[in-house]
């Protein structure tokens, strides 16, 4: 199992992960110490605790908002499938009436065609 050196708010890490996960690992971890850094410039040194637990707490609400939305997605998703299911099935209706029109307007075309030969 790999070992990843990870620097957050200027500690290092030393973490493991699957074979392959190394630069996800580490891109993720530039991401919380961006975070955090990001605090620190909104909020000063208010302490090192303090502060990884508000960029714990940021990141959760971010991951909340993101399967909040990712809900609805799926919502419109399966709405947008409801709807094409029923659209194709006007579609075919639609289309097995302008097929039972046309064999009506072929056969009153016969119609009119033997008329005009018997008339002849």
């Amino acid at each position: 199992m790999p070992q990843v050196t990870v620097m957050i708010a200027g500690h290092t890490y030393r973490m493991a992960c699957a074979d392959g996960e190394e630069a996800h690992l580490q891109g993720l971890a530039r991401s919380v110490d961006e975070k955090i850094e990001h605090l620190k410039e909104t909020f000063g040194e208010i302490g090192d605790q303090r502060i990884t637990i508000m960029a714990a707490i940021t990141v959760a609400d971010e991951l909340a908002e993101a399967r909040g939305k990712i809900a609805r997605l799926e919502a419109e998703v399966q709405n947008l499938k409801a709807n094409a299911s029923h659209v194709l099935s006007n579609r075919e209706a639609w289309a097995d009436h302008i097929a039972d029109s046309l064999v009506d307007a072929a056969a009153r075309i016969e119609r009119v065609a033997q008329d005009l030969n018997g008339g002849a």
